[in-house]
């Protein structure tokens, strides 16, 4: 490393309480699906406080609804933004780089459950325990203060700089697309997903989707003459589970066939019945499932609702009342790329630089962000973040190290990739 990197690297280091300080104040924040506000004013002020100019990107826009990447979704976009902070260009012959961070956050469910607030961060042995401390609000905060090292150091830019904090990516991607569609691009795209320090290349598709299907009400105590509607599910959960297995067998891409059971269905909701003593007249379950780089968003649509239908056909009051399949949220195709991109090489140059080791492939079973840089974007996008655990399950947490690890290594890849200037 040469002197200016070694005056970054210093500068980063003497950022740490500023990092650990900004993720604890937006753990604090509980940024479930329509609550981001708070989270949203808390990243836009810290923004400008650190030098960037900033403006929100809302959802609720034509550019949004008219982009081929949106997701339609049932719930209301008004009054929720994103936000983007920018640095301009001081020089010239660098490359652009954006960093992309997610606000959002998904329930933390029975708080029972846990072991200590979800929503008030807690370091504990090195690691920081809250909602979202992983997923991914410690990477935000190291992106975010790994640019301002830059000009913390003294230095400048050759290329602009773009810190895009989106809502949405846990369940359409759509605020991430609207940042888009407004026009917030680079030729480079590093998101802090807590997949720990590693190169991603592939991805999984992953879509959403629910069944409605009605029964036929009556008091329980003439229950035969009735259909409950909610034990219709079963065979039909049923069939999903056996189409789960066929994908995981069909074509499987050869990135992915050393993964265990790469394919995975989750019947994540059930909404049906109205009251103990009455068979239950109507249900609808809510399902994700993942699929291949090598098929289709329209393919698989087909192949869920070829299955639903298939089922419905075997049982005799489904075959008349059939089951109705909607799609909804996610609708994120797959996409694999070779791990030699020139952003990938310098990211991992930056790794190596700071650990004297090759940073590892990662092959992602989920869906991130990237899908829309990746297809709709002009840049080479990959996520590099760092280590966390129990993402979206109870005691969720980060190594905070690895979050330092990853301002460093970020704030190496500007140096580098949109090189810097005195």
């Amino acid at each position: 490393m040469n002197t200016q990197e070694k005056k970054l690297l210093e500068t980063v280091n003497s950022l740490t309480d500023d990092i650990f300080d900004f993720t604890s104040r937006l753990v604090g924040q509980p940024s479930t699906l329509g609550n981001e506000a708070g989270a949203i004013t808390l990243m836009t002020e810290e923004l400008q406080k650190l030098g960037f100019s900033t403006s929100l990107v809302p959802l609720e826009s034509d550019a949004l609804a008219n982009h081929p990447g949106y997701a339609p979704v049932p719930w209301s976009f008004k009054d929720r933004d994103n936000v983007v902070g920018t640095l301009s260009a001081a020089g010239s012959g660098g490359r652009s780089a954006l960093f992309n961070g997610h606000l959002d956050v998904v329930s933390a469910g029975n708080r029972e459950f846990w072991s200590r607030d979800p929503f008030y961060a807690t370091e504990v042995d090195g690691w920081l325990y809250g909602r979202g401390a992983g997923d991914m609000k410690s990477g935000v905060a190291a992106m975010t203060y790994a640019a301002h090292a830059i000009s913390r150091a003294g230095f400048g830019l050759c290329a602009p700089l773009t810190v895009a904090a989106v809502i949405e990516e846990e369940c359409s991607g759509n605020g991430a697309i609207a940042c888009l569609a407004a026009g917030h691009d680079a030729e480079a795209i590093l998101i802090p997903e807590p997949f720990g320090p590693t190169i991603l290349t592939d991805q999984l598709g992953v879509l959403w989707f629910k069944v409605r299907l009605c029964g036929k009400p009556t008091h329980v105590l003439q229950a035969r003459s009735g259909v409950n509607a909610i034990e219709k599910c079963y065979p039909l959960i049923a069939a999903l589970r056996q189409l789960e297995e066929e994908l995981n067998g069909d074509n499987v891409p050869s990135t992915y066939v050393e993964s265990r059971h790469p394919i995975n269905l989750n019947i994540g909701l059930i909404d049906g019945g109205d009251w103990p003593s009455t068979v239950p007249a109507e249900t609808t379950f809510h399902g994700r499932l993942s699929f291949f780089p090598n098929m289709s968003y329209e393919e698989i649509c087909t192949r869920i609702t070829d299955t639903i239908s298939n089922a419905a056909k075997n049982d005799e009051w489904l075959g008349l009342n059939p089951p109705h399949v909607e799609f909804y949220g996610f609708r994120s195709e797959g996409h694999s790329l070779p791990k030699n991109l020139p952003a990938f090489t310098m990211l991992d140059g930056c790794h190596r630089s700071l650990t004297a080791t090759e940073a590892e492939q990662y092959i992602s079973t989920c869906t991130t962000d990237l899908r829309a840089y990746h297809f709709y974007g002009k840049g080479q996008p990959t996520c590099f973040g760092p280590v966390a655990e129990n993402i979206h399950g109870t005691d969720e947490r980060v190594n905070l190290e690895s979050v330092l690890h990853v301002a460093r290594a970020y704030a190496l890849f500007l140096a580098r990739w949109c090189r810097i200037t005195d």
